[in-house]
């Protein structure tokens, strides 16, 4: 028996109630009113509200506001290792001498290693997260630092930063825990902190820098003839500024002639050459998207086992081709020997670069096509279907030897040819691209400072900062790596 739906039996399910009365009007205001009456007979609304004026006593140390994995940790039991006695010898604050006590150099240090871990490269961030971010307080451990101190330690140590390069990749070297049986090495453009609109040629930069003298001998006549105390402090202001551009405009002119004789090797105009008047060391290059930009030219070499920077350098010149040997020599002096493999790309293989290294490293690199006009093409005889002899021109093999070649060279040249080394060379994309992206990612995209010496300390702690990242995955004992904060300190005393 089936069920009769509510169309057949004549009723709908929303038509059961449409006889009841609806409520009317008064009576929905009077149960809204008696509604309200309850709510109120209940009280006031509780509810949790801010009270910043309420003071609080809190008995927590810095070491405690870290977990024991941080990463900030890991940086200081690498900075403790690590020798800074040249930097402390150099501090004059000693015994009751005048002068406030100076920043130990290990947390200024420690600050920048951190802050480049993080991808932070302003002096005046790292300041203000060393008062309210707990790594950068912990770190600092209650020193108050500023910005001026961090921006000199980061802009002056150079020579520093090269030296602990080749103690940690010695130590790790001694320790096993990387292999130099193949090295791979690549450059990187990185935007210059110089303007485009800095650039400027000859004649626009003798006129610039007539003007800045004058400027300066201006100065100095306003100060001698209003000698109050105010007047003098401006006019000192406005001399030092004067001055400084003044020699930013010389620099860039004596900058010229090297500027000109690069630009004649390469077939242009020596008139064209221009310098920048803020930072005279940079240069215009083309950058990976194809655009011109003013730049550095940042190299380093890398293991390709172990991914750590083993050699690295700061040059303006736009092109590798001159790049092979030098890093090649920095990486034999770091080590006391050279990979057996050296692994690069098209922009490097000059053929007296490949000769001065070749008692030191095997080069491998691709090798470019042969530029052989049609009339100087050979001659090959062919028979085609029907057995009839037919010329056709065929472009000589690359991996060949060629008239003139070296021994060296001749042996790139067939060493490349090979399969096996079609698939060595593989490793380089895998190595040099990796470590260049990491370097971009943790902020090396513009310098954010000028002259190549202070470029070359930005790309150190770069540097330092990858190696430091390796060490703790291939040797962590070297750096500390999960031994207690207490003996961290003995160890760094």
């Amino acid at each position: 028996m089936t069920k009769p739906t509510d169309q057949e039996d004549g009723t709908s399910k929303a038509g059961l109630f449409e006889e009841l009365p609806q409520p009317s009007d008064a009576q929905q205001a009077q149960h809204a009113q008696a509604e309200i009456a309850r709510k109120r007979s209940e009280g006031a609304v509780r509810l949790l509200q801010p009270n910043r004026l309420q003071v609080e006593l809190r008995a927590s140390d810095l070491e405690s506001l870290l977990p024991e994995d941080h990463r900030a940790r890991l940086v200081w039991g690498y900075v403790v290792r690590q020798d800074l006695s040249k930097l402390v010898q150099a501090v004059k604050a000693r015994g009751s001498n005048a002068g406030r006590a100076a920043i130990d150099p290990h947390i200024l240090f420690a600050l920048w290693l951190y802050a480049t871990l993080e991808g932070l490269g302003s002096g005046r961030e790292v300041t203000r997260l060393s008062q309210e971010h707990d790594a950068y307080r912990w770190i600092c451990g209650g020193v108050s630092v500023n910005y001026h101190a961090i921006n000199d330690f980061r802009a002056g140590n150079a020579t520093l930063m090269d030296e602990l390069l080749t103690d940690n990749v010695a130590a790790l070297a001694a320790a096993g825990a990387i292999s130099l049986e193949r090295v791979a090495q690549d450059g990187m453009r990185v935007r210059a902190d110089a303007g485009a609109a800095s650039f400027r040629r000859q004649a626009s930069l003798q006129e610039h820098l007539k003007e800045a003298s004058e400027l300066v001998q201006s100065i100095k006549t306003q100060a001698q003839a209003d000698p109050g105390q105010a007047k003098r402090q401006a006019h000192a202001a406005k001399l030092r500024a004067a001055q400084g551009r003044e020699q930013r405009i010389q620099a860039a002119l004596d900058q010229l002639p090297e500027v000109a004789a690069t630009k004649k090797r390469n077939g242009n105009k020596a008139e064209d050459a221009r310098a920048s008047t803020t930072d005279a060391q940079a240069r215009v290059m083309k950058m990976g998207d194809g655009g011109f930009r003013p730049a550095f030219n940042v190299q380093f070499a890398t293991t390709c086992e172990d991914q750590v920077i083993v050699g690295m350098d700061v040059v303006n010149a736009g092109s590798d081709m001159a790049q092979l040997a030098p890093m090649v020599e920095q990486v034999h002096k770091r080590l006391g020997q050279s990979p057996q493999q050296w692994l690069v790309d098209g922009g490097f293989p000059a053929h007296d670069q490949i000769d001065a290294v070749s008692d030191k490293t095997e080069v491998y690199a691709p090798v470019p096509e042969p530029k052989t006009k049609k009339d100087k093409k050979t001659k090959k005889i062919k028979k085609d279907e029907q057995g009839n002899a037919v010329q056709q021109d065929t472009v000589p093999d690359k991996h060949q030897p060629k008239l003139g070649d070296s021994e060296a060279v001749a042996s790139w040249r067939v060493r490349m040819g090979s399969e096996d080394a079609n698939e060595l060379y593989k490793q380089r994309a895998a190595t040099a691209e990796c470590v260049n992206a990491q370097a971009r990612n943790r902020g090396l995209l513009r310098m954010p400072v000028r002259g190549l010496a202070k470029v070359r300390c930005v790309v150190g702690l770069f540097v330092l900062a990858h190696n430091l990242m390796r060490m703790a995955k291939l040797a962590p004992q070297l750096v500390g790596w999960g031994i207690a904060p207490s003996k961290i300190a003995a160890q760094g005393a």
